[in-house]
């Protein structure tokens, strides 16, 4: 298993995958008491922070810092729309693990100091905060654990 591979899609905890499936739209969009973000919020967060990195995405980029919109203001009006998040998160791990094969990509410097191979990194730490929150939520609400594929 490569470096990346194990950061994005299935190393250190649950593959992402399996913490993803099983949810329906009401689950998905459940705030249990005190908690301020649904697993839907939680899930479009990561996935508009990691679209701003893997795919250049200077329209999420700019949503999530400029327009200051770190959470969705609404929740999905159907369970298609959830299922395409998963679908866009889970691409997204998948285009990160395809810029880790690229040694010449990684090396690139996108600031002073840091290079592509440092935001991958700390890509993979923000997914993975995120993706604590989703279980404990799937926790809270009494979806855990995922079932087994």
């Amino acid at each position: 298993m490569s470096k990346w591979r194990h950061l994005f899609v299935d190393g250190e905890f649950i593959a992402r995958s399996r913490l993803l499936s099983g949810l329906t739209l009401a689950q998905a969009t459940a705030r249990p008491p005190g908690a301020p973000h649904s697993i839907y919020d939680e899930l479009w967060h990561a996935t508009q922070w990691q679209s701003a990195v893997v795919r250049r995405d200077a329209a999420a980029a700019a949503m999530c810092e400029t327009e200051g919109q770190q959470f969705p203001s609404a929740a999905p009006e159907n369970e298609n729309l959830w299922n395409e998040l998963v679908a866009a998160f889970l691409e997204g791990a998948e285009q990160a693990v395809a810029w880790g094969r690229s040694p010449e990509e990684l090396a690139k410097e996108v600031s002073p100091g840091l290079t592509f191979a440092d935001v991958l990194e700390s890509l993979a730490v923000h997914n993975a905060y995120h993706l604590g929150k989703v279980a404990a939520l799937r926790q809270a609400i009494g979806a855990w654990p995922p079932e087994t594929k």
